[in-house]
This record gives C-alpha cells, structure tokens and sequence, in this order.
C-alpha cells in the first residue's frame, strides 16, 4: 500500500517570462527551493497555480517539470481539473505515467449539479483511473461535496484516498473525519485554507494544501510540527501571525497575485502573470508588496523596505494606506521639509 499523503503540500505558483509563456528554469529553482525548505509535498496545477489560465498541454508540462524536479524526494499531488470524464481521465492517464503520487479533482464547475450528480462524475472517474485521487472540494467556485457523497465514494472505491477541502469550515472537517476514518483509516484530509490551518490539524486533520507556503513554507511546516508534537498554544502563536499575512496576500490583491507578490520577495522571478492588469492595479499591487515586505520582515525572512515599516492596523487596506503616507513622510524628512 502506497503510504498515506500528509504534511503540507504546496499548490504551486507557476513562473511566466516576458513572453507569457511558463519559466521553466525559474520554476525548477522555486520548486527545488519549496522541497528544500521543507515541504512535505507539491501540488502543480491548483487553484493557487492559476490551471485555467493554461492549456491543457501546459497543465501537463507543468506536471511534467514539476515530478522531474521533485525526483522522488516529495510526493506530487497533481490538479486533474478538466472539464469532463473523459478528459479528466487522459489527465489522469498521462499524470500517472509522469510519476505522480496522486491527482487532485475538483468537483465539476460553472453548472451547479446535485449531490447525487457530483457521487455520479467521482464514481465515474474512480472506476477507471490508473492513479489515486483526492476530491477537491472549493464551494466558492464548484459545486460542493458534501459528507454523506464523500462517505459514499470513500466506502465504494479504494482509489479514491482523501480529500482537499477548501471551505475552511472547521465543523464540516470534524463531521467528515467522523464519519469516515473509522472506516477509513488510511483516508487522508487536507485543508486548503491556512487561516485555520492548526485548529483544522488539531482536531485531526492530515495536513494541508496552503498556498502560503509559496512565499512561507517554513512557517507552514512550523505550524504542521507543533501540532504533530502537541504544542498547540506554540501552533496557534504562529496560526494568528501567518493570518495576518494570509488576510494581507488574499483580500486586497486579485487572487493569486497577493501569493505570487509575497513569493518573489523571497528571491524568484514570477513575472507579471497571465491577467491582464490597468496601469492602476499595477501601481495598488506595488504599494501593497511593501506592506507584505513589512510582514515577512516581522519573520526575519526578509529585509525591511529602505524606508522602515508604518504601524499595522492589521487590516490590509488601512495598512497599505499607512505604509504610503509612512513613506511620504520618510522623503519629506529626508528633503528636510519636516
């Protein structure tokens, strides 16, 4: 029996060069960089690794790069999100062959579909893949899964491992923990959502697909320790101070751009991305990598900007403005006119 996925996994960002296209050299240096800095996992192809934004022979060489480079030091958990059966299946087929250890499967997306429907597509695609799956459940962008459809699939097909949720919801992980692992013990459960990361581990859960660990996988990885060890007072300390970077990275820039901005200010060159951005987003998102700047100073893992760091209100908007008129002021001193 393959052995049991848990720890953090990293949905990968994906590098772009000045042409648009994926930067492969730059993304083997950020994924050797994850592994190095203790990953447990990585997870090409997720929503944090923009999948939509890429074709289907890009998602593949994307998975392709990613499991050369991991060469077997981490499992990889690869996004199998296309958009019917059949072609979730050659996804699976082809991520199989590349080396993965699994393939992630969001439930189908645009059309709203009932629980029964979304037991019919897993069911589907469980009978005939070559690869173990993880269902993917994200309300906010696909039609949910809920318990008794994943007790379902979990009772009816030993390929289907375990699940990432998204929802952030801590009642639903202890509800699906509940009524799965005393029958599935080798079930694994991941959160997606690393505002709640230790609570969610505390209360059983495997680990997590953290899309802050692109720019902190050491505070991650901290996070999943301490609570492996039973420290949780330590694990929560940390929870509350990746909070507030996570807030930071996610509300106020377009997601994955706030992930993306943190990650580069850790030495890799993500370029501008794949969306299309006014001269007015671009100037927002330059104001605000000097407050993340200013977070991850906090966790001596970078240098603080050249004009210092204004007083956190610890809501990022009201922060990004502070940080503005800090650095107004700076200059003003600086020319001496105050």
């Amino acid at each position: 029996m393959a052995e049991k996925l848990q720890g953090i996994f990293t949905p990968t960002l994906v590098p772009i060069d000045a042409g648009g296209q994926i930067h492969e050299a730059e993304l083997r240096r950020f994924l050797s960089w994850l592994i190095e800095s203790g990953v447990h996992g990585l997870y090409p192809n997720g929503s944090t690794g923009e999948f939509t934004r890429f074709n289907e022979e890009e998602r593949r060489r994307i998975v392709r790069i990613t499991c050369d480079e991991a060469r077997g030091r981490v499992p990889v958990l690869a996004g199998a999100a296309e958009a019917n059966v059949k072609e979730t299946l050659g996804a699976c087929e082809a991520y199989a062959a590349m080396g993965a250890r699994a393939v992630a499967i969001v439930s189908p997306i645009y059309y709203r579909l009932s629980p029964e429907s979304v037991y019919a597509y897993f069911a589907e695609i469980a009978r005939f893949t070559p690869i173990d799956i993880t269902l993917y459940n994200i309300p906010m962008f696909a039609s949910p899964i809920d318990v008794p459809t994943i007790r379902r699939l979990a009772a009816d097909f030993p390929r289907v491992i375990g699940i990432k949720d998204s929802s952030g919801d801590l009642a639903f992980m202890m509800r699906m923990i509940a009524a799965i692992r005393p029958t599935r013990p080798d079930f694994t459960f991941l959160t997606g959502w690393e505002a709640v990361l230790a609570p969610m581990l505390m209360v059983g859960c495997d680990g997590g697909t953290n899309a802050s660990s692109n720019a902190v996988p050491e505070i991650t990885r901290r996070i999943y320790e301490l609570c492996r060890a039973g420290k949780y007072q330590e694990a929560m300390q940390w929870n509350y101070r990746i909070l507030a970077l996570f807030d930071t990275m996610l509300y106020p820039f377009e997601f994955p751009d706030g992930f993306r901005a943190a990650a580069a200010l850790r030495g890799f060159d993500f370029g501008g991305g794949r969306l299309p951005q006014t001269g007015a987003q671009k100037t927002d998102r330059a104001e605000l990598a000097k407050v993340l700047q200013c977070i991850l100073a906090d966790f001596e893992l970078v240098s603080r900007p050249p004009e210092g760091c204004a007083p956190r209100t610890g809501e990022p908007a009201t922060d990004k403005l502070e940080q503005v008129v800090f650095e107004v002021m700076h200059e003003l001193e600086k020319r001496g006119i105050f």
